[in-house]
């Protein structure tokens, strides 16, 4: 394994990007913030973090970005936090929308309420060191798991934390919490998946 420092982006239209630059910093990896598709190159992962879903949709397509970004999620390891939870499922309702389709999950947006139904809960996790303080905003609701998709973290017996293969996605934003484990967790995956 490799000791250079994994470069990570973070996709930088909307939402908390800058913390989650700050937490991967403070994990060792060097963080870049993207805005542009070309700035993909030569990362080794990426990450989309929390925002408004339709609304990376419409910076996306304006930017000619989209087709970039599908491309990317195919093949390099990604992780999208609530809006990029949605952006990855296969399937989005409440309502439907479009998606990159790459991660099998069916999502329903804005499932927990509005804004001021948000809530912070610590819930146990696969993840070592117990409990898992998760942070939830708007967030959507996995409502189904294909076969490869594996639970990392639940919300009253629905996931909240997912992986399959290069992926992970969270319904709720781990950069709002001190807790570096799922950030930690995307590092170690991108270490498996390519060096």
């Amino acid at each position: 394994m490799s000791n250079t420092p994994l470069i990570i982006g973070v996709l930088a239209l909307q939402g908390a990007y800058d913390i989650h630059a700050q937490r991967l910093r403070e994990l060792g990896a060097e963080a870049r913030l993207i805005r542009k598709p070309e700035e993909l190159t030569g990362l080794d992962g990426l990450i989309i973090p929390g925002g408004e879903s339709t609304t990376f949709l419409k910076h996306l397509e304006r930017a000619g970005f989209y087709d970039t970004l599908n491309a990317f999620v195919r093949t390099h390891p990604t992780f999208g936090t609530c809006a990029g939870c949605i952006l990855l499922a296969k399937e989005v309702s409440n309502p439907a929308q479009q998606s990159f389709g790459v991660l099998d999950i069916a999502v329903e947006r804005n499932a927990y309420g509005r804004q001021n139904d948000s809530a912070i809960l610590t819930e146990p996790t696969k993840l070592p060191g117990g409990p898992l303080e998760m942070v939830f905003i708007r967030a959507p609701r996995i409502s189904r798991i294909g076969a490869e998709v594996e639970t990392l973290a639940t919300r009253n017996g629905d996931p909240t934390l997912v992986r399959q293969g290069h992926l992970l996605a969270a319904t709720f934003h781990p950069e709002l919490s001190a807790d570096p484990r799922v950030h930690q967790l995307f590092l170690d995956l991108i270490r498996q998946n390519t060096r």
